[in-house]
């Protein structure tokens, strides 16, 4: 007949009085009480481990800090493991493993990681502007807080004052750029479950806003206006540089001598300035060779074609030629990435094809397959389009001073 073991009583455990030689108070399914000889007890579970069958054992805890009750409870959860083929030891020390490493990895931590790997797939001015704003909104309350830790409802709570100020389009980026963090942190193991799922639900939807750009019955203004505008050569220029190329406004004020190519007549933007991660080929137009030559003396020492009036070593800041069209009375009316949308307008309105319009503007479509079988730039068939866009601009400037001239000096007049 087998042994009954009379389980342990609270009495029991408090009483127990050390000896020479540590013993075991035994509470049975593998459960005792460890007495050593100089007073401390310790509660540990016997067990074979799975597969092997060997014998081990686990401390649970000290007593009196971990009670007999708990102590138990713990031997329960164990026998329920084993009962799975689950070794508690292992268990234990994995979910240690990954607690440690929950701990020390921030919402910080982690959001930089995410960073490293998305900027391959970004531009470096992208890259920096979403750094930028975890820097400003979610990192002094939320970044040094261990990634499982963070919750819905903290994390709207830090949003919210954001929100209250109206300033919804930089919520709307807080919410995708956070919910990106939490789904890079599930798919490198670190929590379970993205927490953010649904945030933004929490906010109202920024009003659909377009940038401001002209009609193109504007664009003489803009050209007589330019002329008489109060600004730097470099800026005008820039603007010129900008609307002729239909490139965005960091691709243009960061234009190196190096990338372009005189011989064959082209601007060669490497991979890493562009926004879509893929290197734009630019025909360029004897208009934007001339624009080419008008800088030359001014920057032809610096590596930039369009050098910063404060630095000549960095190039102009991306806003500058936003600020000057600002200044120019173009306010709410117009921005340098609206030049795109005004080129993009007219050469659709006069029925080039789409593919290579797109293309001319570094545009890569929504279509997946597409994409993967539409390699081709199209950089013969954009040469004619660009031509006419730049004849299109000089025509604009009828009877105004144009940069894109001889010497950067020319009436333009087409009798």
């Amino acid at each position: 007949m087998a042994r009954v073991t009379k389980p342990l009583t609270n009495t029991e455990v408090k009483q127990a009085k050390p000896k020479e030689k540590e013993f075991n108070l035994v509470d049975g399914d593998g459960l005792a009480l460890r007495v050593k000889p100089n007073g401390s007890k310790l509660w540990i579970f016997n067990y074979f481990r799975p597969y092997t069958k060997i014998r081990t054992a686990i401390s649970f805890g000290s007593y009196p800090a971990l009670s007999l009750a708990d102590a138990r409870n713990k031997r329960n959860a164990a026998r329920e493991l084993l009962a799975q083929d689950i070794d508690p030891k292992e268990h234990r020390d994995e979910s240690s493993r990954l607690n440690d490493i929950a701990h020390n990895n921030t919402l910080e931590h982690i959001a930089k990681k995410w960073l490293d790997v998305k900027k391959s797939t970004v531009s470096e001015n992208h890259s920096m502007d979403t750094w930028r704003s975890l820097e400003l909104h979610i990192f002094p309350d939320l970044g040094k807080v261990p990634v499982h830790k963070i919750t819905a409802i903290k994390t709207i709570e830090v949003i919210s004052p954001i929100a209250a100020k109206g300033s919804l389009e930089t919520v709307k980026r807080l919410c995708q750029r956070l919910n990106e963090i939490m789904i890079y942190a599930v798919n490198t193991g670190i929590i379970s479950s993205n927490p953010l799922t649904g945030i933004s639900k929490a906010f109202q939807l920024p009003a659909k806003q377009h940038l401001p750009t002209l009609k193109p019955e504007q664009l003489p203004l803009l050209m007589s206006t330019l002329p008489q505008a109060s600004i730097k050569l470099t800026t005008r220029c820039l603007i010129e540089w900008q609307l002729h190329t239909m490139v965005r406004p960091s691709e243009a004020a960061g234009t190196r001598w190096d990338e372009i190519d005189f011989d064959k007549g082209l601007w060669e933007i490497p991979i890493e300035r562009m926004k879509q991660k893929k290197p734009h080929v630019v025909p360029l137009t004897p208009q934007c060779l001339e624009l080419l030559e008008v800088m030359r003396p001014i920057s032809s020492r610096s590596e930039f074609v369009f050098p910063s009036d404060r630095n000549p070593k960095t190039h102009s800041n991306p806003q500058t030629a936003n600020m000057a069209l600002k200044r120019m009375g173009f306010d709410k009316q117009l921005v340098a990435h609206g030049l795109r949308s005004l080129a993009s307008t007219v050469l659709n309105e006069q029925g080039f094809d789409a593919d290579v319009i797109e293309a001319a503007l570094a545009h890569t479509g929504k279509n997946e397959v597409r994409n993967a079988y539409n390699r081709t730039n199209y950089l013969e068939r954009r040469k004619p389009v660009m031509n006419w866009w730049s004849n299109y601009i000089d025509q604009a400037a009828t009877g105004n001073m144009s940069l894109a001239g001889k010497k950067g000096l020319k009436i333009v007049n087409h009798g």
